[in-house]
């Protein structure tokens, strides 16, 4: 990919893992639910047009009055495997697409989270880089304590609170679910 002025614009892929003590089960129905809250990724609620490739997914907040992510499912392959297309709605970032691969090990199911085409040295990025642990390590606690650890916990508290200081382009009128087909 080039950018004006000839300069090669990278993209970039980062892997995180964990080992979780629980059943593959368990671990892919807490990164893809639809029927609740998800602690494991930012207290987001999954909203879909049907899990199964071609799909439509976002991650909205707990209210469902903003969208935080948008895209679509790549992949879903159950219990092993989950790929969607991600894209910040608050960021002009380009797509950059996850993949969730979960896989029996000695001691648990190892759960690797990849993002692929990480535009660098955008906001994106930074975002993805820090949310990977971040969310290996809160299903982690989930799958084996019950609940997220107790600071994490407490941000989502705050997240809540200060829902109404989200940008307005990212309210959920503004993303459509459907996608509207060119007449």
């Amino acid at each position: 990919m080039r950018k004006k002025g000839g300069n090669v614009a990278e993209k970039k892929r980062a892997v995180f893992r964990v080992v979780i003590d629980g059943s593959q089960e368990a671990i892919f129905r807490e990164l893809t639910r639809t029927d609740g809250l998800l602690p494991a990724i930012f207290n987001s609620r999954m909203h879909t047009t049907g899990l199964k490739p071609g799909g439509r997914m976002q991650m909205r907040t707990g209210t469902g009055a903003h969208v935080i992510v948008d895209g679509d499912i790549v992949e879903y392959d159950p219990p092993r495997k989950f790929v969607h297309t991600h894209r910040f709605t608050t960021l002009d970032d380009p797509v950059c697409k996850v993949t969730y691969e979960l896989k029996p090990v000695t001691g648990g199911v190892e759960v690797t989270l990849t993002v692929d085409d990480m535009p660098a040295g955008t906001k994106t990025e930074k975002e993805m880089q820090r949310g990977g642990d971040f969310i290996l390590g809160n299903l982690k606690a989930i799958v084996e304590k019950g609940r997220p650890p107790f600071g994490t916990r407490v941000m989502y508290a705050m997240f809540g609170a200060l829902e109404f200081m989200l940008p307005g382009r990212t309210k959920s009128q503004h993303w459509p679910l459907e996608k509207k087909e060119n007449a």
